[in-house]
């Protein structure tokens, strides 16, 4: 009898699916591994209790979309109403304005917000003398440490009849302009405000990214004949993508939840027909008029549009660029 009739037949696909030999090593591995560095895991306990405690337990809550919620009765709504609510507010006119309200100044935000830093980045980059470079950064990232109470209350000081616009507009021998009362100047505030507080916060993770670009590529570039602009387009831009990419899904995520804070403080109802968003519409719904159900609707319907285009942008993004978050 030879060697070869000795020799066990090679296993079958399924054989091999069934062997839980790998499977038992992996375990031994991953209990390896959390026993070698428990402390490291352990640092992720509070972040994942505050995410289930916080975020995923309070997902129950949208059960009274679905259900009769009164307050004082059940936590989980009195009685089943199916899609009722989500019929009410897709024929409600005003559901629509500010739902418009929110794309319009949710692109607007986009627009604005995610490509400035990038430029300011690019700009600071090429800044040689360190003393400016600092003093910039540090003027333009500190707003983003200031409450957001304080940033409205000094754009409401600067925007008043009173204020140091209109001042300054008399000066030049105009008239006062009520930009707080007019909804046709809400969205510039808005947006103004953001670029100003958001800009210097989102250059400092692009500054960041260029700090991993190797040097030898400019190098390389400049041995090929390519000046400030062509090494900007062809080795740093790419070089910063994956940030680009991933800031840039983020943001979409977010497209609906335009910041409902500071819009609360800076409308009002003369300005409701271009301030008036989601948010704040399911606050006046939920607390001021204590329809709890109608507003979880509402609620779950963003969401839902929200979780779709994160899901979009990241399929976009891995199947063009190649980068994307998962």
């Amino acid at each position: 009898m030879t060697s070869e009739t000795l020799r066990p037949p090679p296993a079958t696909p399924g054989q091999a699916a069934a062997n839980p030999a790998p499977r038992r090593r992996r375990r031994r591995s991953w209990r390896r591994s959390l026993r070698r560095d428990w402390q490291l895991y352990s640092l992720a306990v509070v972040p994942l209790l505050f995410f289930l405690v916080f975020r995923y337990l309070p997902m129950i809550g949208n059960v009274i979309a679905f259900r009769r919620f009164s307050p004082g009765g059940s936590v989980f709504g009195e009685y089943w109403v199916g899609l009722r609510y989500f019929r009410l507010f897709l024929a409600d006119p005003t559901f629509w304005q500010v739902f418009t309200n929110t794309l319009v100044l949710g692109t607007l935000t986009l627009l604005f917000c995610f490509p400035l830093p990038i430029v300011l980045a690019l700009l600071l980059n090429e800044v040689r003398a360190r003393r400016l470079k600092r003093f910039v950064q540090s003027v333009s990232y500190l707003p983003h440490f200031l409450s957001i109470v304080i940033v409205a209350a000094m754009v409401m000081q600067l925007l008043s009849m009173d204020g140091s616009v209109n001042q300054l507009v008399r000066g030049l021998g105009g008239e006062g302009v009520p930009f707080l009362q007019q909804p046709g100047w809400f969205r510039a505030i808005y947006v103004s405000s953001e670029v100003w507080q958001t800009v210097g916060w989102g250059t400092i993770l692009y500054l960041a990214a260029l700090t991993t670009i190797d040097e030898n590529l400019y190098e390389a570039a400049r041995i090929d004949g390519a000046n400030r602009w062509r090494q900007t387009w062809h080795v740093t831009l790419p070089g910063i993508r994956p940030t680009m990419v991933t800031l840039l899904i983020l943001n979409i995520g977010t497209f609906m939840a335009v910041g409902f804070e500071k819009i609360l403080l800076l409308y009002n109802p003369l300005t409701y027909p271009t301030a008036d968003v989601i948010s704040t519409y399911l606050f006046r719904l939920g607390f001021e008029s204590s329809n709890f159900s109608y507003a979880a609707a509402i609620g779950l319907f963003e969401a839902v549009i929200g979780l779709i285009l994160v899901l979009g942008a990241n399929t976009i993004s891995r199947r063009t660029v190649g980068t994307s978050l998962w």
